[in-house]
């Protein structure tokens, strides 16, 4: 443990069971603060908290359903019951899909991509917010994608998803900014995530300027920046950390 930026700070991190979560709750507790690892799956939540303690950190593990909207309020309500505060949440989860095209993705499919990676945002963002007002403030990260900013074939809900959070992320960015509430979000590429290894297409890290996918840790970092007070000065920002991949 050597980090201040979010030192005595209280931070939730959703879908922290393995890749861009699990770093995040990694980078969060180096930097300081105390940790709510939250996701649906209880075994990969229990090796994120097994990992944070070896490092010299603090966590407790939550399970949630981030589309369930009984689950996200409790899961908030036992951070606040621990802790007696939030000040940091980075609403992470979310899932790629089978890749389809438009025509062919069934509505299923369809209803849970959106579900998981929409509107389990907004639910999260919903029960986070009125704890922070009560307090006076906190910082908010979501997670798009790089897929919220251009199109991706084979891939309707999760393109339509992420821009999605990108919207819903400058929305409430603009409702809470004189509140004391800064919403952000992260824009990731390609990452070295099972999530990544799913897509079809090669080797994606070849295509990029940068010549390598991202790190899952390279990705925390800038999720503890936008929740650190180095970045007091951004609202409703979409911070792309992609390798170049939009700039081409």
């Amino acid at each position: 443990m050597s980090g201040e930026q979010l030192a005595g700070k209280i931070a939730l991190i959703t879908g922290a069971g393995s890749g861009i979560g699990r770093a995040a709750a990694l980078a969060f507790t180096r930097e300081g603060a105390k940790v709510a690892v939250v996701d649906i799956n209880d075994e990969g939540g229990a090796e994120t908290v097994k990992q944070v303690e070896a490092a010299g950190g603090s966590a407790t593990f939550i399970h949630a359903d981030v589309t369930q909207a009984a689950e996200v309020q409790a899961m908030v309500d036992e951070v606040i019951r621990l802790h007696g505060r939030l000040d940091c949440a980075y609403n992470n989860a979310g899932v790629l899909g089978r890749m389809s095209s438009t025509v062919d993705i069934t509505e299923e499919e369809w209803d849970r991509t959106i579900a998981i990676n929409l509107k389990g945002v907004w639910l999260c963002m919903r029960a986070e917010i009125p704890h922070m007002l009560e307090q006076g403030g906190g910082a908010i990260v979501n997670t798009s994608s790089v897929a919220g900013l251009t199109g991706s074939r084979g891939l309707p809900a999760y393109v339509a998803s992420k821009h999605g959070v990108a919207g819903l992320t400058k929305t409430a960015a603009l409702e809470y900014a004189r509140k004391g509430i800064r919403v952000n979000a992260v824009n990731p590429g390609f990452v070295d995530t099972p999530m990544t290894g799913n897509l079809q297409g090669g080797d994606f890290g070849a295509l990029l300027p940068i010549g390598r996918l991202a790190q899952p840790e390279e990705v925390a970092e800038a999720a503890v920046w936008l929740c650190s007070d180095a970045s007091s000065y951004v609202i409703g920002h979409t911070l792309v950390v992609d390798g170049g991949y939009v700039a081409q």
